[in-house]
């Protein structure tokens, strides 16, 4: 018997996109505020924030139009040009976690979001210290 994604199911009791997009929102209004994080990113917020509602959509059991307009999500790859060391992951946590609590919608998976989000941001990880 095998095991089930816990992140694979949250798409299908969550119903719908809307609260992604307000979970990426809330992420995005930390990061906006952020020292250490708002340099990472590019003055236009807008296709990030689209880019990662759609992989969270897609990574918890909804549409796959994140692979479908992206490719494969090589996420690693893609934040390689970025330089994310421990602080930059732990500032990332943070926000992400403060947004997931603004979110009504997801309550009953926070635990497993918390998880993947912590161990997520690790594997991102591209610098020492």
């Amino acid at each position: 018997m095998q095991a089930i994604d816990p992140l694979s199911v949250i798409y299908k009791s969550v119903g719908s996109e809307g609260p992604y997009y307000q979970l990426v929102e809330a992420f995005y209004q930390g990061v906006e505020k952020d020292p250490l994080l708002r340099p990472l990113y590019p003055e236009d917020l807008g296709p990030g924030k689209k880019h990662l509602a759609q992989f969270l959509i897609q990574r918890t059991g909804g549409a796959t139009t994140y692979s479908d307009e992206r490719g494969h999500p090589r996420m690693r790859g893609r934040h390689m040009p970025f330089k994310i060391g421990q602080a930059e992951r732990d500032a990332w946590v943070i926000n992400m976690e403060a947004a997931l609590e603004s979110v009504p919608e997801f309550e009953a998976h926070k635990a497993t979001l918390k998880e993947f989000f912590a161990s997520f941001a690790t594997f991102m990880i591209n610098q020492p210290g």
